[in-house]
């Protein structure tokens, strides 16, 4: 019972780490119906800008006050820092987000194939990027102190991170679905995205709020990114375009466009993930892509999507 317990934690917390990606990825996929395969190295800035911008301040308190790690203010200021890395690494996802829709999406709305091949081209010069900056190696990420450990109650054993991370991903799920369901933004992208010409002749620009909506789902990579470092305990280059695959599995199954429908299928994934990797390793990817296969061939639009 307690092992059942662990794993269910460990695939909901990996879903919302895959939910935090993919929902920047049906944003820009399910809505704006672009095909943007640097989206899991947009991530991957983000995880380690992020990381550098907390471990770099975290040494920084640590050499300018002598002892302070054993200071009892120093837990509350290496959260603080942490969560300055967050903010870090999602500004350069966002900006990294507006470059590449600017200079290489724009040019290329409405053409799938030079969409997958720019941003193709775009995800491998990213990735070498990071090599560039930071080296091939693995990095350590630390998970901040005052979410370390875990508690107990009674049997069970919860994590605080992935409590944590589980927590802080149903807050995004319910501030995109206020965003896209209940502000004059969500209605203009719902509604360029049904008739762009009507919206273009009320006055609205609807290439600037598709600009706002990309930046939007590249900043929530970002935020995936950097909450996926301490979970995994490390940073490596390919990070990113690995989880880049689960995400595109989770939009397809959720439904393209559909927030709920991706939260949804993230944490099918995620617990789908935790526990083939417990009990078949090797088979864990696989049964993704087949349960994948398996709702494609009852529901062609995804478990939320609507029809066209």
């Amino acid at each position: 019972m307690e092992q059942i317990f662990v794993l269910t934690l460990n695939g909901l917390a990996t879903g919302m780490l895959i939910f935090l990606i993919a929902a920047g990825l049906s944003l820009i996929f399910g809505l704006m119906d672009v095909l943007n395969f640097s989206h899991g190295a947009l991530s991957m800035w983000g995880a380690y800008v992020g990381l550098w911008i907390y471990t770099g301040l975290d040494q920084f308190w640590l050499q300018k006050l002598s002892g302070f790690n054993t200071s009892p203010w120093y837990p509350m200021v290496n959260i603080l820092d942490f969560f300055v890395g967050i903010l870090g690494g999602m500004l350069v996802g966002a900006l990294l987000g507006w470059l590449v829709e600017k200079y290489m999406i724009r040019p290329v709305y409405g053409n799938h194939v030079q969409q997958i091949l720019i941003t193709m081209g775009v995800m491998l010069v990213l990735s070498e990027a990071i090599k560039l900056f930071w080296g091939s190696n693995l990095i350590a990420a630390p998970v901040p102190l005052m979410l370390d450990g875990s508690w107990q109650i009674g049997s069970l054993v919860v994590i605080k991170y992935r409590l944590t991370i589980i927590i802080i991903g149903l807050i995004v799920l319910g501030a995109l679905y206020w965003l896209m369901q209940k502000t004059k933004i969500g209605l203009y992208v719902r509604a360029g995205v049904q008739n762009k010409e009507m919206v273009q002749t009320l006055g609205i620009n609807v290439r600037k709020v598709f600009t706002l909506v990309f930046i939007l789902g590249t900043s929530l990579a970002a935020l995936g990114g950097m909450l996926m470092g301490p979970f995994m305990n490390q940073v490596y280059p390919s990070m990113g375009i690995e989880k880049q695959l689960l995400a595109f599995i989770v939009v397809v199954i959720g439904g393209m466009g559909s927030i709920f429908g991706s939260a949804v299928a993230g944490m099918i994934v995620g617990i789908s993930e935790a526990f083939m990797l417990y009990f078949i390793p090797d088979a864990a990817l696989a049964v993704n892509v087949l349960l994948m296969a398996f709702v494609l061939l009852i529901k062609p639009s995804g478990l939320f999507g609507e029809r066209g």
